[in-house]
């Protein structure tokens, strides 16, 4: 954001809008390896040209450990730990290149009747390596640090998110540049000189209404957070 900004000779910025959904598109082309409906090739990189890690590397390179903290932490995966070590037995054996074979590690690494409930089985496995593909969370961070340098007095940052972990940075983000003295209160003098940078517009994030969930289902799990530069 500095470097196109800075080439475009913008003194400041009125309004940023984060859009922090995967884009349709990519997810409904196949061979991008982003559904856990085709069978296709692990990649699940937004940018090929950029990117050279994909979703394979990280399956078939990373340690047991590793792999069970991404997928307890990016995808929230109650059974990381079992899908981990089935992701570590299965290729001992061959390979693990394509979505099919990585659903049916999945399953088999979550009990049977969890599987029944809460949709399909792969869903937070795939978020949490899509997560570490592209290191989504830390472009957020850089991303939100970059547009509350650059916006204007006024301005406002609006921010739609679609999983705990995007609306947890941005809240933190928010309360953050919102803070003002720290000082414990017996200091009569504030001596930390912190002054707050921004001020929260919605103390509860603004969800889709059910109108909108049933004309647009991806909507359901949206939430947006809106800050205005002091």
């Amino acid at each position: 954001m500095d470097e196109l900004l800075c080439s475009a000779e913008v003194p400041g910025v009125d309004g940023f809008l984060f859009d922090l959904g995967v884009s349709s598109p990519q997810l409904d082309i196949p061979g991008r390896g982003f559904s856990y409906n085709e069978d296709a090739p692990l990649d699940m990189r937004m940018d090929p040209g950029n990117n050279t890690l994909n979703a394979a590397e990280v399956i078939n390179t990373y340690n047991e450990h590793d792999l069970a903290r991404i997928l307890r932490v990016y995808g929230e995966e109650k059974f990381a730990s079992q899908i981990a070590r089935e992701i570590v037995r299965r290729r001992e054996h061959e390979p693990i290149e394509t979505t099919g074979q990585f659903v049916e590690i999945i399953k088999a690494g979550i009990p049977a009747a969890a599987r029944r409930h809460g949709g399909h089985p792969a869903k937070k496995s795939f978020q949490a390596i899509r997560i570490e593909v592209n290191h989504e969370l830390d472009v957020l961070e850089r991303g939100l640090d970059a547009a509350t340098r650059w916006l204007n007095p006024g301005g406002r940052i609006c921010v739609i998110s679609y999983h705990s972990l995007e609306d947890r940075i941005v809240k933190n983000h928010f309360k953050e540049m919102s803070q003002g003295c720290t000082c414990p209160p017996e200091i009569p003098v504030c001596v930390c000189g912190n002054v707050p940078i921004l001020k929260v517009i919605t103390r509860k994030p603004l969800v889709a209404q059910p109108d909108e969930v049933a004309r647009n289902p991806r909507a359901r799990s949206a939430k947006i957070r809106v800050a205005q530069r002091l």
